[in-house]
C-alpha cells in the first residue's frame, strides 16, 4: 500500500520542479530549431512534446488527488493539446494504488463522528477499487443491504486549484498550446476548475445520479444504483451495490451477438442522454462501465455529468444535418454558432469540409458497419496537414469540450467490443439523419 498523501510542501516543490523542467526544454528546443531545418525542427519539437508529457504524468501519478484527476481530466481538451501529450496522460487512466485503511477509517469518522464498524453491519478493510481521489470499499447496512462506500482521499479538495494552476502554467510553458488557442485554453481549464470543484462534492454526485436515475427511468438497458442517503455526506458516498461484468471481459469472452446488443444499448443510453435529456454522464472511462449477459448496461461513477446548453446542442444538430447532405456552407454557419470558427477569420471551402465530413459520420452514412474495422482516427490524422493550413480559421469550441470526450470514450469502446451494427436507424427515435 502506499503511503499517506504528500504534504503541502512536498506537492508544491514537486509541481514547480514539474513546471521549471518542462519550461527549460521548451526554451532548450527551441533555441536549437533557431538552426535547423523546419523538418527537423518539427521531429525535435515532437520529441520535447513527448519528455514534457512524461515528466506532467509522472508527476501527477506520483502526487495523485487532485493532480492526478486534473491530469485526467486535461484528456478533456485533447484537441488543444498535442497527441505526445494526451498519450502520455493515459496511463493516468489506470487503477491508482490504494490509501491505509486508517486514512479511509479517519476520513469516514471526521464525517460521521464515528468509525466504520459502527455506521455499517460490516465493512471489509480491503479496497474494491482505487482511483485518484478516493477509494472504494465493500460493507453491508444494518439491514442486510449489499453497498459499496466511497471515500475521498483527505486534503484533495485544498489542493485542487494550485494543481491546476501549476498544470495550466506548464502546459503554456512548455509551448504545447498555440498562440491561436490561448483564450479557448484558459477558458476550457476554467470549465475543468468548475468540475472537479463539482467532483469533490459527493453530495453533488449523489444529486447526479438522482437526476441520471429519473433519465433512464424507462430504458430496461440501463441500470444505475440507489444512494443510501443516512450513509453518505460530503466526502462520503454510500450506493446501493450493484454488480457486472467490465470491458476487458466482455471484449474478449462474450459473444458477438451479445456484444452487438451491448453496443447498440451504449449507443441508445447516449442518444437518450444528450437529445432528451441535455444532460450527460461525462466520465466515459471503461471503468465506470459494466455489463450483464442480458445486454445491460451498469452505469458507475457521477461525479463528472454535464447539462448541455440548449443553443449549443441546437447548432450542434444543425451541423450534423448539414454535414449528412453536404451543405457545407450551413455547416460553416453552424460552426460559427458553435464557436469553432474564429471570427473575421479565412473562409473554408467545401474540398476542406468533405474529407472531415465523411470521418465523422462515416458509421451513419451505410447500413451494417462494424466499430471494430474502424480506422478514424488514423484517417483523421492524415488530414492534420491540411488541417494545420487552415488553423488561423478554427478553435476548439469549449461548449463542446465533455460532449467530444464522452462521445470520443464511447467510440473506444464500441472499438473494443467490435460491435456491428444499423447506426443509422439505432439513433433514429432521436434525430431522423434523413430529415
Amino acid at each position: 500500500m502506499s503511503d499517506r498523501p504528500p504534504t503541502r510542501g512536498k506537492r508544491l516543490w514537486k509541481l514547480a520542479s514539474m513546471s521549471a523542467s518542462v519550461a527549460g526544454d521548451f526554451a532548450r528546443t527551441r533555441l536549437r530549431n533557431t538552426f535547423r531545418s523546419q523538418e527537423d525542427a518539427e521531429a525535435d519539437q515532437r520529441e520535447s512534446f513527448r519528455r514534457s508529457g512524461e515528466r506532467i504524468a509522472e508527476t501527477l501519478g506520483q502526487l495523485k488527488g487532485a493532480a492526478m484527476k486534473v491530469g485526467q481530466m486535461a484528456s478533456v481538451g485533447a484537441d488543444l493539446l498535442p497527441r505526445e501529450l494526451s498519450d502520455a496522460l493515459r496511463v493516468l487512466q489506470r487503477e491508482a494504488p490504494p490509501m491505509p485503511i486508517e486514512v479511509i477509517e479517519e476520513q469516514i469518522e471526521r464525517e460521521f463522528g464515528v468509525i466504520p464498524e459502527r455506521l455499517f453491519a460490516s465493512f471489509n478493510p480491503e479496497p474494491f477499487a482505487a482511483a485518484s481521489i478516493g477509494q472504494v470499499h465493500r460493507a453491508t447496512t444494518d439491514d442486510g443491504v449489499e453497498v459499496i462506500v466511497k471515500v475521498q482521499y483527505p486534503g484533495v479538495d485544498d489542493s485542487v486549484d494550485t494543481d491546476l494552476n501549476h498544470l495550466r502554467f506548464a502546459l503554456r510553458a512548455s509551448g504545447m498550446v498555440g498562440r491561436h488557442h490561448r483564450d479557448a485554453f484558459d477558458r476550457l481549464f476554467e470549465e475543468l476548475r468548475s468540475k472537479l470543484h463539482e467532483e469533490l462534492d459527493y453530495t453533488n454526485e449523489a444529486h447526479n445520479l438522482r437526476l441520471l436515475r429519473e433519465v433512464h427511468r424507462d430504458d430496461p438497458f440501463v441500470h444505475l444504483p440507489e444512494v443510501i442517503g443516512e450513509r453518505s455526506a460530503k466526502r462520503v458516498l454510500t450506493l446501493s451495490f450493484e454488480d457486472g461484468t467490465p470491458l476487458r471481459e466482455v471484449e474478449d469472452t462474450w459473444p458477438q451477438d451479445l456484444r452487438n446488443t451491448i453496443g447498440a444499448n451504449l449507443v441508445r443510453l447516449l442518444a437518450r442522454q444528450i437529445f432528451d435529456a441535455r444532460l450527460i454522464h461525462a466520465d466515459p472511462n471503461p471503468g465506470n462501465f459494466a455489463f450483464r449477459d442480458d445486454g445491460t448496461i451498469v452505469l458507475y461513477d457521477y461525479g463528472c455529468v454535464k447539462a448541455l446548453d440548449p443553443d449549443t446542442m441546437d447548432a450542434w444538430e444543425h451541423g450534423i444535418r448539414a454535414g449528412l447532405h453536404e451543405d457545407y456552407e450551413a455547416l460553416d454557419e453552424a460552426l460559427f454558432r458553435l464557436g469553432a470558427r474564429l471570427p473575421d477569420s479565412p473562409p473554408v471551402d467545401a474540398d476542406f469540409y468533405r474529407p472531415w465530413r465523411d470521418i465523422m459520420l462515416e458509421p451513419f452514412l451505410g447500413t451494417d458497419y462494424n466499430f471494430g474495422e474502424a480506422r478514424l482516427q488514423e484517417k483523421a490524422r492524415k488530414l492534420l496537414p491540411d488541417f494545420f493550413r487552415n488553423i488561423q480559421s478554427f478553435q476548439p469550441p469549449v461548449e463542446l469540450a465533455f460532449l467530444d470526450r464522452t462521445i470520443g470514450g464511447h467510440y473506444g469502446t464500441l472499438r473494443r467490443l467490435r460491435a456491428t451494427g444499423p447506426w443509422r436507424d439505432i439513433v433514429a427515435p432521436w434525430i431522423d439523419l434523413d430529415a
